[in-house]
């Protein structure tokens, strides 16, 4: 291992094994801290935040490499440590045993290094702001979406568009080569059409579209393209930001990172993926069958080349026979056509852009939009909690969106979450069970996702982490 000393966040690039000891000055994106808050930071023990920012920053400096295995980050780089120094100017980060992959000729890369103190001001902010500070009571729906409208705001997510003009892209990480360039093909269009791309902010379809949109923000000669990443604590380390994101934030739960995609979105293009995207799907599927956002514009589009036909197809049928014909006019269906994909949305864009315009709605942030507490109440997976999901088939459609939902997020913890793979290692799979109509759809769809590797970046050793009961 190489040991340099760095006061402006240089160091000696090395080999993607070898690792290097740094200091790292913050790069405009850091408020001061007080002397308390520094502390927070310093802390091992219980109410510090110190493993949180360990494994954040890990997961940022570990950009671009091709996993999603948490806990196998984690060994690999067992002996990297995070400290801090509380100067008269300002707070200094002292790294050790750092990826090296993260510098380049002695200096730490610009984008790595933002996204750095990125992962640094959304702890900081949610752990003082929510936690110690109390100011949202997050009893309250309109206090969670209030939490939400500030941490966005407080990482410069929010901005004052001429017009809207934001694009949320979902998509899976264990995706084909295929399938991703499909994700920049489509990206690039965007970016012709001058819209800004907002993803998961990890790799595969959460990449794919910022990749493309960069080059039509290049060919448009557009300067300020906006590529922006949301993610969650839990999940960062098994999903790095991509090395394209220049505006990340860290919500501080599952919940609220779905809640933020869809208040600011303009727009939503879904590619295909696993049981993330599907959690996704459902997520705003439930939310736009409330009755007040029934005749609230918002262009959905599911996509992908023709090789993915039969996933989509798979997706529409199973929520047609969950959530019924009503949900299915909310989504269209594009199969191998960018350039429609990003003309349609364009156009649908239009139509929100005149729908917030004549009843004076902001354009950066969707306040109208309402979303049911049930969506917002943070669900943790344990084989507890995942067995006591009702999933019998004469539940309301809302409430059978909510909970189709937390098994799909369920799963999700399960494949990336380093916390509960080891419970699951203990104890064995979740189970899941219902109605055997519901279990008999949900088992083909999760059954498919396996089979064509959409669970895991490492397919062919993927062991499932739940079982289908009837």
């Amino acid at each position: 291992m190489q040991h340099v000393e760095i006061v402006t966040g240089t160091s000696l690039r090395a080999d993607s094994d070898e690792t290097v000891d740094a200091e790292v000055w913050p790069e405009g994106s850091l408020e001061v801290l007080s002397q308390v808050e520094a502390e927070r930071l310093r802390q091992h023990g219980e109410g510090g935040l110190h493993a949180l920012l360990r494994r954040s920053i890990l997961a940022v400096l570990n950009s671009g490499a091709n996993t999603d295995d948490a806990r196998a980050v984690l060994q690999k780089y067992q002996d990297f440590e995070v400290g801090f120094k509380q100067q008269d100017r300002g707070l200094k980060v002292t790294l050790k045993g750092a990826p090296a992959a993260a510098f380049v000729d002695g200096t730490m890369i610009r984008g790595i290094r933002e996204l750095l103190f990125a992962v640094l001001r959304d702890i900081v902010f949610t752990d003082h702001e929510l936690r110690a500070a109390g100011r949202f009571d997050l009893k309250s729906s309109a206090n969670i979406t209030n939490a939400v409208f500030h941490i966005l705001r407080n990482a410069r997510i929010l901005q004052l568009p001429v017009k809207p003009d934001l694009v949320v892209c979902w998509g899976g990480h264990a995706i084909s080569r295929d399938e991703y360039d499909y994700t920049k093909k489509v990206g690039y269009e965007l970016g012709l059409r001058a819209l800004n791309v907002c993803t998961g902010c990890g790799p595969g379809a959460m990449k794919g579209p910022m990749k493309g949109a960069t080059i039509g923000h290049a060919k448009q000669r557009i300067h300020n393209g906006r590529y922006i990443g949301i993610t969650e604590p839990g999940i960062i380390a098994a999903e790095s930001p991509n090395p394209i994101v220049n505006s990340l934030v860290i919500m501080p739960d599952m919940e609220k990172r779905l809640e933020a995609f869809v208040r600011i979105a303009h727009g939503i293009v879904v590619f295909p993926g696993g049981v993330g995207t599907a959690e996704e799907i459902l997520y705003l599927l439930g939310i736009l069958l409330h009755p007040d956002n029934r005749e609230m514009p918002l262009p959905m589009i599911m996509t992908g080349p023709p090789e993915s036909e039969s996933y989509f197809r798979q997706i529409d049928e199973f929520v047609s026979e969950t959530l019924g014909s009503e949900a299915q006019r909310r989504y269209t269906i594009i199969i191998g056509d960018p350039e429609k994909v990003a003309r349609k949305m364009s156009e649908g864009i239009n139509e929100v852009w005149e729908f917030r315009k004549t009843h004076g709605e902001a354009y950066y942030f969707n306040w109208r939009m309402v979303i049911d507490e049930l969506f917002q109440k943070p669900f943790k997976a344990t084989h507890e909690s995942m067995r006591a999901i009702d999933l019998t088939s004469d539940l309301p459609v809302h409430e059978l969106a909510v909970n189709l939902r937390r098994v799909f997020s369920g799963i999700v913890s399960g494949n990336v979450r380093h916390d509960t793979m080891a419970e699951i290692e203990k104890l064995g799979p979740f189970e899941i069970c219902g109605s055997r109509r519901l279990m008999n759809l949900l088992d083909g769809v999760l059954t498919d996702f396996v089979k064509h590797g959409r669970m895991k970046l490492a397919s062919e050793s993927y062991r499932p982490c739940y079982r289908v009961l009837s």
